[in-house]
Order: C-alpha cells, then structure tokens, then sequence
C-alpha cells in the first residue's frame, strides 16, 4: 500500500492524541506519578523500538508488512493457495494475527525468560496510554520475528497486516489508557473489545490478576480460554498497579532497560 508508513504513523499520532486528552478530561484513577517523569522513559523506550526494528530491517529486510507482500509474488503461504473473497481472506488474517498476539501475550507470563523481558512493560507504576508502547526492545524485536513468520505461513495480503497493525497498536492504546467509561458503556463494549477497566486488572500486582485478560484487542480470547476476570479483587480506585515489589524506579530509563537482567 503506498504510503502506508505515513497512514500508520498518522493514525498512531492522531488516536494518541485523543486518548491522552480523554484520560486528562475523564480520568478512572489518581496518578501516583506525575507524567513528566514517566512519559519521558516511556516515549524513550518506544523510541529504542523504532530503532531496533530499524536494525532489525537490515538483516531482514522484509519485515511484517514486506513479507505479506513478498509471500504473495512468491505464492506463498495458505491464503496464496485458495480463491477466496478478500474480505473473507482479510477478515481471517486479523482475527488470526490477533489471537497469535493474545497466545504470545500469555507465553510471556509463563516463560521465566521471556517474562524477564515482559515485566519491563509490567514494571510501569501507573497505566496511562504511554503505557501501551512501553515494550522492551528485545520483546519488540521478538514479537516482531514471530509475525515475520505468522505472516509467510499464511500468505496475507498486504493491506490485512496493515490493518491489523493499525487495529493492533490503537486498541492498545485505548484499553491502556486511564479512561473513565460508563459502566454500561464498559460492558458493552468489553463483550467484543478490550476496555481500559478490562485490561487494568491484568496489571494488577496479584499474580492471579496478571495473568488474566492477555488480549489487546479482541476479548473474545480470554473468554474462550478461560483467562478472563472482570474486576479487580481491590476495586479499580483500590487496587495497585505494577510489581510487588517495585518502587518509583521503573520511570528511570537504564533501569527499565536494565531490568531484565537484574536478580528481580
């Protein structure tokens, strides 16, 4: 798709900006920080991404988006092998992509390695819409191998990944961001979608409570699998967000990228 970078970057700006103002208008819980501190570790981190994927590229020069369309001029990949109506193809690469996340997602609280690089985006004191890019670069780069070859596997078109990754990164921002919905807006909304009351549980210090509600987009997952908690146990104004035994250290750069290698 021509200019997609430029559509991808402009909706990312455009949805940041509008969760931001929300959570400053109508915000669900008092920050124990203020964002200054914060945002500026977790704008940095996001930063660190875009250059390790940068990196990234150059040894595989074709990264999500590249290899959709690199399966299709190859024939590649199960999509490339049937006739069936895009809307149909797109419509199931989404949803495919989308529980591959939800699954990975959940492999990083179970997996002692790839939690040590998980806990970084754990390790945030508050959960605000900075929240959601606050990944560990390695995580990034890992996340970003698996989709490489999710996509050569099913042979997507171009324009489904980018969808997905549109879709992706603003509901990750939305359900992040500390938003104060209606109730009956909320349980509307979370019986397709991921809400921020929804997610916040799952950045509960109880172990129980993060490792529940793995979805970024579609709840749906964690319905089907099991994985599902409503609410919190201390309520949404009670409950503590982050690590156990975490301080006011994660909104120090070196120390957030440091954490994973620390004896935490």
């Amino acid at each position: 798709m021509e200019h997609e970078a430029f559509i991808r970057l402009a909706v990312f700006i455009g949805l940041f900006i509008l969760f931001a103002a929300m959570e400053t208008l109508a915000p669900r819980r008092v920050r124990s920080q203020p964002r200054k501190s914060r945002w500026t570790t977790n704008w940095a981190i996001v930063i660190l991404d875009t250059v390790t994927l940068r990196a990234l590229a150059i040894f595989m020069p074709l990264l999500a988006v590249g290899a959709a369309y690199d399966a299709a001029g190859k024939g590649w990949g199960f999509f490339n092998t049937v006739d069936w109506p895009v809307w149909l193809e797109i419509t199931l690469a989404i949803l495919i992509l989308d529980f591959a996340i939800w699954a990975q997602h959940l492999i990083t609280h179970k997996v002692p390695l790839l939690w040590r690089l998980h806990q970084v985006h754990h390790a945030d004191v508050d959960i605000d819409v900075t929240t959601a890019i606050r990944f560990h670069p390695i995580e990034i780069a890992l996340s970003m191998l698996l989709k490489i070859g999710l996509v050569y596997l099913m042979g997507p078109a171009g324009v489904a990944v980018i969808l997905f990754e549109i879709i992706l990164n603003g509901t990750a921002m939305f359900n992040h961001a500390n938003i104060k919905l209606p109730l009956r807006l909320d349980a509307i909304l979370r019986k397709v979608l991921v809400t921020p009351d929804m997610h916040r549980v799952h950045h509960s210090v109880h172990r129980a409570e993060h490792d529940s509600n793995y979805g970024f987009s579609l709840s749906i997952w964690d319905r089907i699998f099991r994985t599902y908690i409503s609410q919190p146990s201390e309520g949404h104004d009670g409950m503590k967000i982050g690590l156990r035994w975490q301080d006011e250290r994660p909104s120090r750069l070196g120390w957030s990228l440091s954490l994973p290698f620390r004896n935490k």
